[in-house]
């Protein structure tokens, strides 16, 4: 498992993006529940830590397509595939996160970026 912060400093209606390969957001919704998705939009490089976070939906900032915090599922294109989720373990007030086995669904240009490619 994987530390991501302590439950405290992300208030809820927050994320917190950790820097791994790929990138997974911690998200603290207003109900208090935690999730954590990769970060990366399946359409394009935008950041879903930088997105709206609204009940379990995080809408990308870049073309309004919203992910669902539970399961990963799109709502609408431009995005067409779903992001992987992770588990959530909170131990003694620290958030960690237990990374998914399946092979995420990043944009080509992000794949070709962690292949070491040319973009």
């Amino acid at each position: 498992m994987i530390p991501a912060c302590r439950l405290v400093d992300l208030p809820r209606g927050e994320s917190f993006r950790l820097d791994i390969d790929p990138p997974v957001s911690v998200f603290h919704t207003d109900d208090g529940e935690v999730f954590a998705i990769d970060d990366t939009c399946t359409h394009q490089d935008a950041s879903l830590a930088d997105g709206w976070l609204e009940d379990c939906w995080v809408e990308c900032p870049l073309h309004a397509s919203k992910f669902n915090l539970k399961t990963g599922a799109v709502d609408a294109p431009p995005a067409r595939r779903p992001v992987r989720t992770h588990e959530v373990v909170i131990e003694d007030g620290v958030i960690h996160v237990r990374l998914s086995t399946d092979a995420p669904n990043l944009p080509p240009c992000v794949t070709s970026r962690l292949a070491g490619a040319p973009q």
